[in-house]
């Protein structure tokens, strides 16, 4: 079966930007191929600095033949049906169509259309254009002399060759015949621009792979991944070090190189005086090198890796000096840096929040300081926090934004704001939340041990969660600016995983944010009425832990279509409770019992036009059938049990009371007839189920629940 090569090369593509070129290739290639009902084996796309390349193995050489029959109008039908039918067919008279004769419709037209297939090539030609011209690049350029012209080619650096080809493994394989801009598609590229500049001639996937190899250029990403982390760990073993791994970096140097050649540079072990997390930063992110650490330990080494795009005469001997005199200078930043921040207290810096602007909005980083502050005293009894440390450690938890080291490097909020705060002498505790309040940052992130640290967390999720709904700042599908969503699932982590009893409605309404008439679009909201719906934003993350967690959907909405559940812990476990009742025996009959009664109800209800909410007569129940008397009396006692165990958060035990009614519902719908012809009766046995209802309400809206 033949197959596709295809490579775009260019001056030069943003590492950030190649894995999802690449796949937006393949699937733009691949889509308009199916579309057309050209199908493959197989397709896999690749990316460079300077390319993107793909291959699609087993595409048949010609597209299948199409026989389509049309239906037409009726035989006799108007002149303009007619016309219409024979140019949608493509005919020229109705003598190229035939008449079918059916017993209900009569006489009519068909047309039969029989397309052959199209050669491969032919639809190649056709979509790879197109393809090339649509190309959904995150920012894209137009250049030269061409650029002004309109329709111009945009590309995300100038295009400067395209290689394209189609056929068989055993015969030599057909350009594909297109241009864009002047550029035609053929069968030259080149490879490393400075090791082997010279033009090479390209005819199938497999030819390509081996002559770009040739030329000094890797062209599978993981592969030269691979290269250059197998690479680094090799030479810092050989110095006794480790490699400080790590996958972004790794990632984004692949996308920097096409050969790629790793060596091992040195700086002054004068330097590890500064925090490590400021030397892996500022090496990192200024000279894109991985740092290195001794053996064993988790001290660092003044050592670095760097990846070169070169095989230097030298052996990499001028680069690596290169590099070390950049690495000395940025270090020589960073120690500036920890030196000055260091003779500065962190509380002294606060003034300095005054002038930043948190949001237009909600005002600046010190009033935003403020309100936490407030709020993590007010939490930290709930949460089994000092409260004195709690305040101290919101008042200094933004502090550290206006250091120079966090300022160069915003990675390191927080941790920085850990190292000032125990140097100056803060409370463990406190020093603990400077750089642990912000998680948990994502589902895989830690939740903070230090109960200090959690009220401050807390304080800072809820201010922020509470501050954009009142402005009406709400994730809206897709988007979620200010990472709402990341901010209500760490608040629902902290809660539940530090079994964390805290109603939300009173604490959304701590925070005092000063907004005016002229801030805000909705001053009314501000009254309250957007806190039920954050409430419902934290039912809906809820839903997604849960969900996660193993937990039912649907046993989430029981539980929250109760009112006043605003306690997410309680919620949580009055989730788990109901759970394991409804996966017993007991629970589940009571449930198909529940809906029986439920759906009687419903349909009584709306035939008398009238609800049975009153409550059950005890003296008619014991007129009625014996069944009937004991379920009335069963109602009573399970009821009150069930509420007395939802009152000490006893939701087992409330399951539990829940778990009498069993039998008696069983026995009263084999036994009891609800539409008795007694008018009294009826009524009274409708209140009965009615009753049943609403014990089960102590636990939880049975109507939600799926089964």
């Amino acid at each position: 079966m033949p197959d596709l090569l295809l490579e775009l090369r260019s001056e030069e593509i943003p590492a950030r930007m190649q894995r999802r070129a690449a796949e937006d290739l393949k699937k733009l290639v691949t889509d308009a191929l199916v579309e057309r009902g050209f199908l493959y084996d197989g397709a896999k796309a690749f990316a460079t600095p300077r390319r993107l390349a793909l291959h699609v193995a087993g595409l048949p050489a010609r597209g299948k033949d199409v026989r389509e029959e049309r239906k037409g109008p009726r035989v006799g039908a108007p002149d303009g049906a007619v016309q219409g039918f024979l140019k949608g067919a493509g005919l020229t008279s109705l003598d190229q169509a035939t008449i079918v004769s059916d017993p209900k419709k009569g006489e009519f037209y068909v047309a039969v259309i029989e397309k052959p297939g199209r050669d491969t090539l032919d639809v190649l030609a056709e979509i790879l254009p197109q393809i090339i011209r649509s190309f959904p690049w995150p920012k894209s350029m137009r250049w030269g002399a061409a650029s002004a012209q309109p329709g111009a080619l945009r590309w995300v650096r100038p295009l400067q060759s395209i290689v394209a080809t189609f056929g068989p493994e055993t015969e030599t394989p057909d350009v594909v015949p297109f241009s864009v801009d002047g550029i035609a598609a053929g069968t030259t590229t080149y490879g490393h621009r400075f090791l082997a500049p010279e033009a090479i001639e390209v005819r199938r996937f497999d030819d390509y792979v081996a002559a770009l190899e040739r030329a000094k250029v890797v062209l599978d990403a993981d592969r030269r991944k691979d290269i250059i982390l197998h690479d680094a760990r090799d030479l810092a073993f050989a110095r006794g070090l480790e490699l400080v791994e790590d996958e972004g970096l790794l990632e984004e140097v692949a996308g920097l190189v096409e050969w790629p050649v790793v060596l091992l540079g040195t700086f002054d072990a004068a330097f590890l005086d500064i925090p490590a997390e400021a030397i892996r930063a500022t090496i990192r992110a200024n000279q894109k090198c991985f740092v290195l650490r001794e053996a064993g330990s988790d001290r660092l080494a003044p050592a670095f890796i760097l990846t070169s795009n070169l095989v230097a005469s030298d052996g990499g001997l001028a680069i690596t000096a290169g590099n070390e005199r950049v690495v000395r200078a940025r270090l020589s930043d960073a120690k500036f840096f920890w030196e000055t921040d260091k003779a500065i207290k962190l509380e002294d810096r606060l003034p300095k929040l005054d002038t930043i602007v948190f949001h237009e909005k909600l005002g600046t980083q010190g009033a935003r300081v403020e309100r936490i502050a407030a709020l993590a005293r007010e939490l930290a009894p709930r949460v089994g926090a000092d409260a004195d440390l709690a305040e101290r450690a919101a008042r200094l938890a933004k502090a550290d934004l206006v250091t120079e080291m966090v300022g160069e490097f915003p990675e390191l909020q927080g941790l920085m704001g850990r190292k000032y705060a125990a140097l100056q002498g803060e409370h463990e505790s406190v020093a603990a939340a400077l750089e642990e309040h912000y998680k948990p940052v994502g589902p895989s992130d830690r939740v903070p041990a230090d109960l200090v640290a959690v009220a401050v967390a807390l304080a800072d999720k809820l201010d922020t969660l509470v501050g954009f709904w009142a402005i009406d700042e709400k994730p809206t599908g897709s988007k979620d600016p200010y990472a709402l969503r990341r901010a209500a699932l760490g608040v629902i982590r902290l809660i539940s995983e530090r079994q964390i009893k805290l109603p939300l409605i009173k604490y959304f309404g701590t925070a005092d944010f000063g907004l005016s008439q002229k801030s805000v679009a909705a001053p009314e909201r501000l009254e309250g009425d957007y806190l039920p719906d954050l409430l419902a934003f934290f039912a809906d993350r809820l839903k997604v832990y849960l969900r996660d967690q193993g937990a039912r959907h649907d046993l989430i909405d029981a539980v929250f279509a109760l009112p006043g559940q605003d306690d997410l812990l309680m919620v949580v476990r009055r989730v788990e409770a109901l759970g394991k009742f409804l996966e017993t025996d007991d629970g589940k009959n009571l449930l198909a019992g529940y809906k029986r009664a439920a759906n009687i109800l419903r349909i009584e209800e709306k035939k008398d036009g009238r609800s049975y909410e009153a409550a059950p007569d005890a003296a008619l129940a014991a007129r009625g059938e014996p069944e009937e008397r004991t379920l009335s009396d069963a109602l009573v006692a399970a009821r009150a049990a069930a509420s007395a165990a939802v009152e000490r958060e006893d939701f087992a035990g409330a399951m539990q009371a829940l778990s009498t009614l069993r039998a008696p519902v069983d026995a009263f719908f084999e036994k009891v007839t609800v539409n008795s012809d007694d008018p009294a009766l009826r009524e009274n046995r409708l209140a009965l189920l009615n009753a049943l209802r609403a014990a089960t309400r102590e636990v939880a809206d049975f109507s939600r629940i799926e089964g």
